[in-house]
Parts: C-alpha cells; structure tokens; sequence
C-alpha cells in the first residue's frame, strides 16, 4: 500500500477533519524548517484518532494545522465543510472557540475560577448560553459532580485534566484535539482520563483527535496514524500496545 492509498482512505462526507496537501515550512533558506510535507489525510466523525512518531516527526504540527491553530504554508485544511485556508485570525479565532475543543498536557485551568465556572468559560467567552442540564451531564460524565464548586488547587491532577476535558465537551465540539493530554499524569490515572476520552467517542458520539508518545495511550483510539519526517507512513485500525510499540521501533522512534 503506498502513502496515498494511506492517507484516502475513510475520505468522504464523514469526514470531520480533511488534510489535502498540506505542508509546513518554518524559516526560510537554509534555515528553513519542512515540518508537514504534502499531507493528505481524514478523520472520520465519531472515531479516536492518535497520532504518533518519532520526536520531530511534525505530531504537533499535524495538531496545530488540522485545529486551526496554526497555518499551513500549503495546501488545504477543512473543519466539516468549512475551509480554513480562507478564514482570518478572527473567523479562525470564533471557529475554534464554538467548534472545536483542546485538552493539553498543561491543564490550563483558571486558579481563581472553580470547576463548574471553568468549564463553562468557553461558553461565557463566547456569550453563549449554558444548557444546564448539558453541563450537568458532562459533568457527572467526568465524575466530578461534587467536586463543581472546587477550585483547582483542590484537585489532583487526575481531576483537573477532568475539568479540562468536561470544558472541551462542554461546547458540543465537532472535534476534540488532545495534545499529549495524558503526559502530565501517573500511569492509573492516565487510564481513568483515557477511558473517559474512550467513552466521549462511544457514549456521547464525540470526534477525538489525539498526539501522544505512549503505545498504551493510543490502543484507546480506534485508529493511529504515523508519521515521519513529516509525512504520514502508515495507519493501524484497532491497534494494541504491543502492535503500536512495534511500529513505533520500526520507524526508529526506539533504539
């Protein structure tokens, strides 16, 4: 199977993210830096996504690009239908508050704020109404229904990447992106965040979209994507530890 064959595969109007060609080049000259090279690829609505390689294989890069948070150099990035390649800092700005949700390594909770008024921030940045009984639900999903009027410090960090995951759902997302958002976290409780991520996809219909390192973490996705040197070399559909860890190997990422 060669890469194209690779990266068309579950394109179509299921798509909830779609990369056409898409390159990103930082620097110019000789300097200049191919972090993405003509990726191609879909993720399917409904589905978990991870994404893995080598350190500097463009994982972050591939995150940023297909989330709007960063710009290819070329190429083309659609959000459902929406082509992001034509939307300025302010379009993209609104598109990520109301379409898209993000969980980072870091928990980016506000320290003054408590769970409940964190998690509807970007709701009250958005002045959008609160659907009580939604946030009611996510919260309970993430099992911190009494914990919502806590403030971060009185969390652990299990809790508080909770908060932050319950804030990603909280705007009914079309695509959640995670970023390493298990690397901060002891190996247990990485498993209970990861199986709540599992069941936003089983239970609540979510797209999830996640860069990680750990084999483990992404046996939790329904398929890994690999990449190296930019480009995108292989896909596992039902992967397991153990088949992750060895392609990972393969592509060097261990010696």
């Amino acid at each position: 199977m060669n890469s194209t064959d690779i990266d068309m595969i579950g394109a179509g109007v299921d798509d909830a993210v779609r990369m056409e060609k898409v390159s990103k080049v930082y620097g110019r000259g000789r300097g200049a830096v191919a972090a993405l090279r003509e990726v191609t690829t879909a993720v399917r609505r409904g589905r978990f996504t991870a994404v893995m390689g080598p350190s500097g294989s463009g994982k972050s890069t591939f995150l940023h690009c297909a989330a709007g948070l960063d710009t290819p150099t070329s190429g083309k990035v659609r959000l459902g239908d929406t082509d992001l390649s034509s939307m300025n800092e302010t379009k993209l700005t609104e598109l990520r508050r109301e379409r898209v949700g993000f969980v980072f390594q870091a928990f980016n909770l506000v320290s003054s704020l408590t769970v409940e008024q964190n998690i509807t921030l970007p709701l009250r940045l958005s002045r959008t109404g609160v659907d009580k009984a939604w946030l009611a639900e996510v919260i309970a999903r993430v099992g911190l229904a009494d914990r919502a009027g806590h403030r971060p410090a009185q969390l652990s960090g299990g809790q508080q990447q909770r908060v932050a995951i319950a804030r990603a759902l909280v705007t009914r997302p079309e695509v959640v992106f995670g970023d390493e958002p298990t690397g901060a976290l002891d190996t247990m409780t990485a498993r209970d965040v990861l199986a709540l991520l599992r069941e936003a996809v089983d239970a609540m219909g979510q797209t999830v979209v996640m860069v990680t390192h750990d084999p483990v973490a992404a046996s939790y996705a329904d398929t890994v994507l690999f990449l190296a040197d930019g480009r995108i070399v292989d896909r596992m559909n039902a992967p397991s530890s153990d088949k992750v860890a060895a392609r990972m190997t393969r592509l060097g990422a261990w010696k």
